[in-house]
């Protein structure tokens, strides 16, 4: 299983990166990627590590794409009570994401995962991890929505422990997918 080791704790501007930072820091001994997608989704209970754990999560990462104009914030009523929801407001932003996973998988396919963009590749990873890779590739012919899901599904069967010791710059983004295949 992937450790996690600080090589740096320069500040990235983003608050929640900042504060996972934080957190790694203090810690004294070295987690590994499992545990701490658990602890700083607050996905797991450890008190031991209660005080590595993000606080809400969720909550913040909505409110800083409804600031940046991708999502909105609605009221919604569920029978017995109101429920505060993000639906997407940026459907251009939505996608474009959607056109740059599609591209990458047909048009602009290097049949390496290590010659794609990290970007793409963690955005696939992401993608796939949220059960909505599916959606993503589903507004294309079948012949080529055929060529996309081979293709993915053979990049995200490789091997994620090989893939990283192969990565230069991109081991966390293997971690990742090897912490969400368990």
């Amino acid at each position: 299983s992937f450790q996690v080791l600080l090589t740096s704790d320069v500040p990235t501007g983003d608050v929640l990166l900042d504060e996972t930072l934080r957190h790694i820091k203090a810690t004294e001994s070295s987690e590994t990627v499992q545990t701490w997608i658990e602890l700083l989704t607050g996905e797991t209970w450890n008190p031991f590590k209660l005080q590595y754990q993000l606080r809400n999560v969720r909550e913040r990462l909505a409110k800083a794409l409804v600031e940046k104009g991708i999502l909105t914030t609605e009221k919604q009523n569920f029978l017995l009570f109101d429920m505060t929801t993000h639906p997407v407001s940026n459907a251009t932003e939505k996608q474009r994401l959607v056109k740059k996973l599609q591209e990458s998988m047909l048009e602009r396919w290097v049949n390496d995962p290590h010659r794609m963009e990290r970007r793409t590749l963690a955005l696939l990873v992401l993608a796939h991890s949220s059960d909505v890779l599916e959606n993503v590739f589903a507004s294309l012919a079948d012949d080529k929505y055929d060529v996309a899901m081979n293709r993915t599904k053979d990049l995200l069967d490789m091997d994620p422990e090989v893939e990283a010791a192969k990565a230069r710059g991109a081991e966390m983004i293997w971690a990742v997918l090897a912490a969400f295949n368990k």
